[in-house]
């Protein structure tokens, strides 16, 4: 957490506003519309001084009080002020509706994007920095859209409105006047280049503080149960605290760069404009109502720039987030897809569409374009000299093969850490492989659409997984094909009926944040339940009874039994009780396969099993 300013200075990307007002153009009817209602207030507001210099030369100085003429002056002074709020509202609210609907867009681009990349990607990012990208990038994002920009463009059109004007009144001071433009633009330079490296720590030590709020959060139970509270504690408040740091030194520098230094040039600027018509009244007498408009039009060019420069402190955090952003929508780490499908590219290019209905375009436009892509059938499965590494320096799969033959139940054990987790990664194509084959049904992994892997091929983890909502939608998972029927059909193959019935609301029982209500065998059995529904040709076993009591996981053992009929079956066992009846005990050590054999074959051999068989039978001298 001691990264110096210097150190975080990714350099600003010049076509990232660009890209943002890219995200303008679909609205591009409502964007005119609000330009012009914002041309038309400033016009009516820079009006308004015009009408008082009127008032003062023409009526007041030589007490010329015509009632006709002051009356309509007056009237129309008033009409001008209700018409530039009138119009102010309009523009404003037609900027906030533009700003909200790009920034939905952009959340969804952003979650769609997530959903596609590789669990690489996932491995070396924390969830809370994640969140916060989603979250907090995306809304200092809207907030330029909202406030920034609107400001930014109603300001320039007011300051081009005062110069003319200014123009009008008098070309020389004018004309001096317009040496201020250097000048604030080398305020605005100075401070976007002082304030860039501070906003890109700033918003990196947010990243940081909700990483951590998120990693406490979800091991509160460790937290509380070993008594960790103090640490953590101390650990999010030196977090926080550079956090607060880095927030500091932006309110220093904004302390310095903004209000006051432009407070120093306004005065500068008023001096000269005194001093111009003081001088000239020396020689002839001067108009107070031009000097009343000159000083009124001088406060007016100051304020729009004081509010440009405010804003560009959110400009500034809003280049930032948007840098951030778009390097996740820009990140190449997507998760193994076929060959004809392609990277998925199509996600970006067609914007908001979201949820199931866009699910099922791609994997339409994916059959469309992969016509002839292989089918699962049979449920053959072959490991052909396969090596893989997730880091690409070191090897944790050297050289696996195996063929688990249709209907037949292939069981992986070995210690922890010897591959068995990641042959299941590879055969669900959560990475992609770095050397040799696997195939289903003789064709290679890499061609077989999602659509038909995730359908075909039934994962059932040794941690289950429910999303907030009901009993009904954590089995069905949005699949259509699966109907009630389907849906009660699986539960009481499970053995999970029983429990169900017995909820309040039965299969449209509420569920909350990851199952917490329900108890770590009944999710268990869910998870089992939402695999059957999609009726898998292979069926994958991430240890799926290790977190389920004794006598429930002899319950659902001969669920598993029927499960396995028909199917090829792919399990981990860590109990080995369970895989005896196994076609095929593969021992993995290192990341190779060791031993290879049906149950009573590797006892005989006397080897690596042997000895684990031994040591969970409670033989102490195991020889391990």
């Amino acid at each position: 957490m001691s990264v110096e300013i210097e150190s975080v200075i990714p350099k600003t990307d010049r076509g990232t506003l660009t890209r943002l007002l890219r995200y303008m153009l679909p609205h591009r009817k409502q964007l005119v519309l609000g330009l012009l209602l914002l041309i038309l207030a400033t016009a009516t507001d820079v009006v308004q001084p015009i009408l008082v210099k009127v008032f003062l030369d023409r009526d007041l100085i030589p007490r010329h009080f015509v009632e006709g003429p002051l009356l309509l002056m007056g009237v129309g002074y008033v009409l001008l002020i209700f018409l530039t709020s009138a119009l102010n509202v309009g523009q404003l609210l037609l900027f906030q509706t533009l700003a909200l609907n790009i920034i939905q867009r952009l959340r969804v681009e952003l979650f769609d994007k997530l959903q596609t990349l590789a669990l690489a990607f996932f491995d070396r990012t924390p969830v809370g920095v994640l969140v916060s990208r989603v979250t907090n990038d995306t809304e200092a994002i809207l907030q330029m859209f909202m406030t920034v920009l609107s400001t930014f463009v109603q300001n320039i059109a007011v300051l081009i409105g005062i110069m003319v004007s200014m123009f009008v009144l008098n070309v020389r001071l004018a004309t001096y006047c317009l040496l201020l433009l250097p000048v604030i633009l080398g305020i605005m330079w100075l401070y976007r280049k002082v304030t860039s490296p501070v906003f890109h720590l700033s918003r990196q030590r947010l990243s940081f503080l909700n990483a951590k709020l998120n990693e406490s959060l979800q091991g509160m139970y460790v937290i509380q149960a070993m008594r960790q509270q103090r640490r953590l504690r101390q650990e999010f408040g030196e977090v926080n605290e550079s956090y607060r740091r880095a927030r500091y030194r932006n309110m220093q520098l904004n302390a310095l760069l903004l209000r006051p230094l432009m407070d120093v040039v306004y005065m500068g600027t008023l001096m000269l404009v005194m001093a111009f018509f003081g001088f000239r009244s020396f020689a002839h007498a001067i108009d107070i109502g031009v000097l009343y408009a000159f000083v009124n039009y001088l406060d007016r060019f100051f304020e729009p720039v004081n509010a440009m420069l405010m804003r560009l402190n959110f400009f500034q955090q809003a280049m930032v987030s948007a840098q951030r952003v778009f390097r996740i929508l820009d990140d190449d780490t997507l998760a193994p897809r076929p060959v004809e499908e392609g990277p998925m590219e199509a996600h970006a290019a067609e914007g908001p569409a979201v949820g199931t209905a866009a699910t099922r375009a791609l994997d339409l436009a994916a059959a469309q374009a992969a016509p002839n892509a292989p089918t699962i059938t049979q449920g053959r499965v072959e490991f052909d000299d396969v090596t893989f590494s997730y880091d690409g320096k070191t090897d944790v799969l050297k050289h696996i093969s195996f063929v688990a033959e249709p209907g037949q139940t292939v069981a992986l054990v070995g210690h922890t850490g010897s591959g068995k987790s990641s042959i299941i990664n590879l055969l669900m194509r959560f990475y992609p492989v770095d050397r040799g084959h696997i195939r289903i049904d003789g064709a290679d992994l890499m061609t077989y659409r999602d659509g038909e892997l995730r359908r075909k091929v039934g994962l059932v983890l040794q941690d289950p997984f429910l999303f907030v909502g009901t009993i009904a939608s954590n089995i069905k998972l949005g699949n259509d094909f699966v109907t009630d029927e389907d849906m009660v059909r699986a539960a009481e193959f499970v053995q999970a009926d029983t429990f169900i019935r017995k909820l309040p609301g039965q299969y449209n029982a509420p569920i909350g944040e990851r199952g917490a209500t329900l108890s770590t065998g009944q999710r268990q059995l869910l998870s089992f339940a939402r695999t059957m529904a999609i009726d898998p040709v292979i069926l994958v076993l991430d240890e799926a009874t290790a977190s389920v009591d004794t006598e429930t996981e002899e319950a659902i053992q001969s669920a598993l039994a029927k499960m396995r009929k028909g199917r090829t079956t792919i399990a981990i066992a860590h109990r080995l009780s369970t895989i005896q009846d196994a076609d095929l005990i593969l021992v993995l050590h290192q990341g190779e396969i060791v031993e290879r054999g049906t149950h009573q074959e590797l006892l005989q051999a006397g080897g690596l099993y042997h000895k684990m068989y031994l040591l969970q039978q409670g033989v102490r001298d195991a020889g391990l």
